[in-house]
């Protein structure tokens, strides 16, 4: 069966250590524990989306190691098809993250095979989006790659959904008019705005911003406070479902897989932020990455405190 959402995408190993606060420069902390648990920004949004609803394709690189065999294993047994998965003579990627007591992360990512994600990649599976209904990418493969393969799916009138993670300066101009849904979180839509979001009215101010720029429309994920919606008509502001945080790690890419698995499944826009928003939650709830990722029954059986 066809995927209806392929991602394009990163596939890390991260390396998870807990520890009670997050580490002064210099400074050596006793850690609580230590563990390795596959990753990557491509890869956690191609197993929510899997887990939510959908048919999942991934287009992505790992090295010849063993992480290499472990990333494609963890995508494999969530039935997500690995065809345009490429082995490179490189090193797997790595993140490198702690957690501290207050689930709050700090995160290095080194991108080995990452790296070798070049335009000529999406090239070769381009029968794959072709098959695609939804097509999702984020800033962890060069961003040569990331334009290449926005464009090709607006070519071929796909919806396309750019998660801007992580995201430290503005995207190039020529990339908003490709992207149907833009979802940063706050900082990174400060970065792309260069204004501030600290609250809901700067949170709208800086979406109005990146619509004037040619993205499509904004969902601008707020954490605790939930996410605002901009269209270019007005703004909606979905709260979010209150749950205790254990691990923050992959609640950002938690909501965009279940949010790209609704919107494939026919929901509305307002159905869909609302399922990727309960997905969220209930991954904080969790600890890991994709450990950390609920099914669709689990959205489903839930109930709000």
């Amino acid at each position: 069966m066809p995927a209806n959402v392929v991602v394009i995408g990163s596939l890390n190993m991260d390396l998870v250590t807990r520890a009670p606060r997050l580490p002064k420069g210099g400074e050596t902390l006793i850690g609580h524990s230590f563990a390795t648990v596959s990753g990557g920004k491509g890869a956690n949004q191609a197993v929510a989306a899997a887990r939510l609803g959908a048919q999942v394709a991934m287009v992505g690189c790992v090295g010849n190691d063993d992480y290499g065999v472990q990333l494609r294993d963890a995508l494999l047994a969530e039935q997500i098809d690995c065809r345009a998965v490429s082995t490179v003579e490189d090193s797997s990627g790595v993140a490198l993250i702690i957690v501290d007591d207050n689930s709050q992360n700090a995160i290095v990512i080194v991108a080995g095979a990452n790296g070798a994600m070049t335009p000529a990649v999406i090239d070769r599976f381009d029968a794959v989006l072709q098959a695609a209904d939804v097509v999702i990418c984020q800033l962890e493969i060069p961003d040569a790659t990331v334009g290449h393969a926005l464009k090709r799916a607006r070519e071929l009138g796909k919806t396309v959904i750019l998660n801007p993670a992580p995201a430290s300066r503005p995207l190039p101009a020529d990339w908003f008019a490709a992207i149907d849904y833009l979802i940063p979180n706050e900082s990174e839509a400060a970065a792309l705005s260069g204004l501030p979001v600290d609250s809901l009215e700067t949170a709208e101010s800086a979406a109005s911003h990146l619509i004037a720029m040619g993205a499509g429309k904004v969902i601008i994920t707020l954490g605790a406070q939930g996410s605002l919606f901009a269209n270019g008509q007005g703004f909606e502001h979905f709260p979010a479902p209150k749950v205790k945080a254990v691990d923050t790690t992959a609640a950002g890419d938690t909501f965009v897989g279940g949010f790209a698995a609704a919107l494939a499944s026919g929901k509305s826009e307002a159905e869909a932020i609302r399922y990727g928003q309960i997905a969220a939650a209930l991954s904080v709830t969790r600890a890991g990455a994709q450990p950390s990722i609920p099914t669709m029954s689990d959205v489903q059986a839930f109930k709000p405190a």
